[in-house]
């Protein structure tokens, strides 16, 4: 079975291994344009790496419309096409193969269909989340589902550490579809549209936070923005991301908002009903470090 496979994030690659280790024809990878970096120098997606080291032909389409590029990716006469964290595919591409294209979601669809669906179990309290794969169809994540597994999150976990252990699970449950596609072990079957919901984008100016809201839910908001693009407010005048908190119920009474230190070991910020405890930040223009290294430099006004 030929594949192609479509990915650009470091999530895509533990599935592309996992399928060269097992002995499928990957021939061709499709991934996200080269962009041009500033000290880093030109910046490379992490499955172009892992493609290049690996000697499989890459492709880096900047529209996927584009006739030359269709006519490159039909040249490899793919019998399937997988996709992981890649972007929005018109049908020209995703029903180019034979057996179609799969994708790998990093939800359990139909909930949190979406470009965010990690960040937004965590932001919304969930205590489970899971990874689906599914075949495209012309609606955004609303094709058949072939498998699905169930993924419990932590009480303190953030996304990127949950982003992490679903990352590995995504490479099996990329396998086991693989394989039972190609053994023709599986029957899809739709989605259930009663129970849908959405994990939209996430945007710099949406993340920060509202300290009038109840703590868990301030709590839960900084888990799922952590590391990236990690959840703001202000201090002194200047952005305060918070990247690692916990909750706290001791603490004199105070507006939301208002910060409480003991100029040493501990940062608190008031919401509506508790602190949060702040464990790990970045201030403005500073790289991101814990509460007491940051406490030791800087002296609250």
């Amino acid at each position: 079975m030929r594949i192609v496979y479509l990915g650009t994030p470091e999530f895509a690659v533990p599935p592309l291994r996992i399928l060269l280790e097992n002995g499928y024809d990957v021939s061709a990878v499709v991934t996200a344009p080269d962009k041009p970096g500033g000290r880093m120098g030109t910046q490379v997606s992490a499955v172009k790496k892992f493609a290049v080291e690996n000697n499989i032909p890459v492709l880096q389409p900047e529209k996927l419309k584009n006739p030359e590029f269709l006519e490159e990716l039909r040249s490899y006469k793919a019998d399937l096409q997988i996709v992981v964290a890649f972007r929005m595919l018109p049908e020209a591409v995703w029903n180019m193969p034979a057996m179609g294209t799969m994708n790998l979601h990093g939800s359990l669809l139909p909930k949190y269909r979406g470009a965010a669906p990690i960040n937004w179990a965590v932001i919304n309290g969930e205590k489970e989340t899971g990874l689906t794969t599914f075949l495209l169809k012309h609606e955004i994540d609303t094709g058949d589902l072939l498998f699905q597994v169930h993924i419990p999150i932590g009480e303190n976990e953030t996304a990127g550490e949950l982003h992490d252990r679903m990352m590995e699970a995504g490479a099996d449950l990329v396998l086991r579809s693989v394989q039972a596609l190609e053994n023709h072990t599986v029957m899809p079957f739709p989605q259930v549209e009663a129970e849908v919901t959405h994990a939209p984008k996430i945007f710099t100016e949406t993340c920060r936070i509202d300290f009038d809201r109840p703590l868990e839910q301030v709590h839960n908001f900084v888990r799922g923005l952590s590391p990236y693009p990690g959840a703001w407010t202000e201090l002194d005048g200047k952005t305060l991301k918070i990247l690692r908190a916990q909750k706290s119920e001791t603490g004199e009474p105070a507006a939301p908002g208002t910060f409480v230190s003991d100029g040493k070991n501990h940062l608190r910020v008031r919401a509506q009903d508790g602190f949060l405890e702040i464990l790990e930040l970045q201030m403005e223009g500073k790289r991101r470090m814990g509460v007491r290294e940051f406490l030791n430099g800087y002296h609250l006004k």
